[in-house]
């Protein structure tokens, strides 16, 4: 009896001990540490918005951008700031370019000042990453994978993944752009000898940017991983609907419609990518490869494989979150710039042509070569000036994990520091009175200060790792497109350009295409 009295008294202790624990840690999320932040903020005379208890400025900035994009635009202009970040235009005329505002019980400081950028993206690059709210928010969609990751585990994702990515690894994959973006041209012919002179150029170049990275980097083809791309599309859109309530406690757990979604898709896409990876791993053994492969996905199996050697736990969940971070980042950044760029062309019909003649002189008939990229100066421009009116990201958000000084200002841990990228790049200041015109020319002469005006890969230590990946299949699919086609900007097009993690076109980008004489 004594002993089960003294067990009971450790149980309950333990039990209490940890309700204890559970209780402060929420108050301190939901409570003290934002009053200590919100006060550190307000010494410096940083201000903002009256935040609302547990939802903060959550319901302010749904309002702003429901009625923002309530109407698509009259015509096709670029003067998309107020309408993509109205919170951010609102609050910086009321309470100046630093002000501080509430997503839930995370504080986000704004700031566009940028040295401050700068300092932040390279100094601080170890010690500001991604948020609890972020990571739990696309948590269901791309896991824990390299664009997720912080700290020691980040450092040890990007070693992993870079080779994939530079030197004559990144030279290789020139032949498979060409050969898949030759099978969308030649979709593309056989659509408009249907009698189809009217395409949505988006929807092909989603296909043929998801076609590159699964051979590339999976060595399967689109057709075969076409599942995995639709079930990453349904969870980016169910998992930014989730993320509106993440604020509230427990929220995950909501016996909602959409939480039982990313469930059902989540699982679903977890088996399909096993079923990849596993018949990665029986070439291997039983004799079919004498290698994992020099891929992407090769290199992550080889480093589970390594590990398990080693004695380490084999975390083959992350393998596969990898696998879907560069499935999603591989193809929707780069479909979204070529179907913004040659929305671009269509509706500015002069640097269609100065373009089509640089591809016609450089390449005089041929494919695209690595040794023909270098070569296009112009159209170097445009995507330039394509990324700069409409990057992949409208922000930047980096949390401080410890208290660091930027600039004049005392950044305490715990606050994320928010980066609208879009208005940076829409800045009279930075780019003059044409910043929301297209005039590729501003590119000539490099009058801005890449990592500080011009940010659409991010910069430092954590920018893009596949941004040259990137840029070499643009240049090769629009090269190659160019030189087909010429196009033109339909009259049903409306220009109705919305956020979903990243920019896109509402409606999609319809184009009237017209063969040109090979």
């Amino acid at each position: 009896m004594a002993t089960i009295m003294v067990l009971l008294t450790i149980l309950s202790a333990i039990f209490l001990f940890s309700f204890c624990k559970v209780a402060y840690d929420t108050l301190s999320c939901y409570f003290l540490t934002p009053r200590r932040i919100r006060k550190i903020m307000a010494k410096q005379g940083v201000r903002g918005p009256k935040p609302r208890p547990l939802i903060g400025n959550i319901l302010d900035v749904a309002s702003f951008v429901s009625q923002a994009t309530s109407k698509d635009m009259d015509h096709i202009t670029h003067d998309t700031v107020d309408r993509l970040l109205p919170h951010y235009v609102a609050w910086s005329r009321q309470y100046g370019k630093r002000f501080i505002f509430w997503n839930g019980v995370e504080p986000r400081l704004c700031i566009t000042e940028p040295e401050l950028i700068k300092e932040l993206l390279t100094k601080y690059s170890s010690k500001a990453g991604k948020s609890w709210l972020q990571r739990e928010g696309t948590k269901h969609f791309i896991g824990r994978g390299l664009l997720m990751a912080n700290g020691s585990d980040w450092h040890h994702q990007r070693h992993i993944a870079a080779p994939a990515f530079m030197g004559e690894r990144l030279k290789s994959y020139a032949g498979i752009m060409v050969e898949c973006t030759k099978r969308m041209l030649q979709s593309l012919q056989n659509a408009v000898e249907s009698g189809q002179t009217e395409v949505e150029i988006g929807g092909y170049m989603t296909r043929v940017s998801a076609d590159i990275i699964s051979r590339a980097e999976f060595d399967s083809s689109y057709e075969k991983g076409k599942r995995i791309f639709h079930l990453l599309t349904e969870l980016q859109s169910l998992c930014h609907q989730a993320t509106r309530h993440l604020c509230l406690p427990g929220s995950r757990f909501f016996p909602s419609n959409y939480n039982r979604q990313i469930k059902s898709k989540k699982m679903e896409m977890d088996k399909l990518l096993l079923e990849i990876i596993q018949s990665r791993k029986d070439c291997v053994e039983i004799g079919r490869s004498s290698s994992y492969g020099n891929d992407l996905l090769g290199m992550l199996v080889n480093e589970m494989e390594r590990r398990r050697i080693d004695g380490f736990n084999i975390n083959l969940q992350l393998i596969m979150d990898e696998c879907k971070t560069f499935f999603f980042a591989g193809h929707e950044t780069t479909s979204l710039l070529l179907t913004w760029t040659i929305m671009l062309l269509a509706s500015n019909p002069t640097w269609q042509e100065k373009v089509r003649a640089e591809v016609n002189e450089v390449c005089n008939g041929e494919a695209p070569s690595i040794d023909h990229l270098s070569k296009f100066n112009l159209l170097n421009m445009v995507i330039n000036e394509s990324l700069r009116l409409y990057p992949p990201a409208t922000l930047l958000p980096r949390m401080a994990f410890e208290d660091i000084k930027l600039g004049d200002l005392h950044i305490p841990k715990g606050l994320q520091v928010w980066i609208p990228v879009l208005a940076i790049h829409h800045s009279k200041e930075i780019w003059g009175e044409d910043a929301n015109e297209f005039n590729p020319d501003r590119f000539a002469s490099k009058p801005f200060a890449p990592g500080r005006h011009f940010i659409p890969f991010a910069t430092g230590p954590r920018n893009c790792i596949g941004q040259s990946f990137a840029m070499m299949e643009a240049k090769i699919i629009l090269a190659m497109l160019i030189s087909r086609f010429s196009f033109q900007i339909s009259d049903s097009y409306r220009h109705a350009p919305v956020v979903v993690l990243t920019i896109k076109p509402k409606y999609g980008v319809q184009v009237y295409l017209k063969p040109l004489n090979p």
